[in-house]
């Protein structure tokens, strides 16, 4: 009689949906698209210097209140995102991420610079096969010049 021994699956396949979400959260926002962050964020809770929001249509509307959008539909940004550390539990079809974030921003008479540096911390949860948000907090830490980037309140 052969034993065999239960070896886990792969945890790439996870790790790197997870990576995807988390690097389409950028472009989302680096494009413009508050829609798309609506619906990609539609399962979770984002936290950033305001109250927490949910659901996609506060999430959209959010970013359209927070975020100053220039003739080409973009905030003219680049998000970069580093220093990513991912622990999934296949079991529990949970996970959770943490990394760094450097805002990037050029505009006609703004040269390049570092506008924000922060951190994320998220929660992802595994639902029909499908890795999704389920928590963003967002945290800044560095503040360069907003002024071109976030509307005053």
């Amino acid at each position: 009689m052969s034993t065999s021994v239960h070896t886990p699956a792969d945890p790439a396949p996870s790790h790197r949906a997870i990576e995807n979400l988390i690097a389409c959260y950028a472009e989302c926002v680096d494009d413009g698209d508050f829609a798309g962050l609506g619906s990609l964020l539609a399962d979770a809770t984002f936290t950033g210097s305001g109250e927490p929001v949910s659901g996609p249509g506060a999430i959209e509307k959010m970013f359209q209140d927070t975020l100053i959008v220039y003739a080409d539909g973009t905030p003219r940004t680049q998000h970069v995102v580093s220093n990513l550390a991912i622990e999934v539990d296949e079991a529990a079809g949970t996970a959770a991420a943490r990394s760094y974030v450097t805002v990037l921003q050029a505009l006609p008479g703004l040269p390049l610079q570092a506008i924000a540096g922060g951190r994320y911390r998220d929660r992802f949860e595994r639902r029909d096969g499908r890795w999704r948000f389920v928590e963003r907090q967002v945290r800044i830490n560095l503040v360069g010049d907003v002024s071109h980037h976030l509307r005053q309140r």
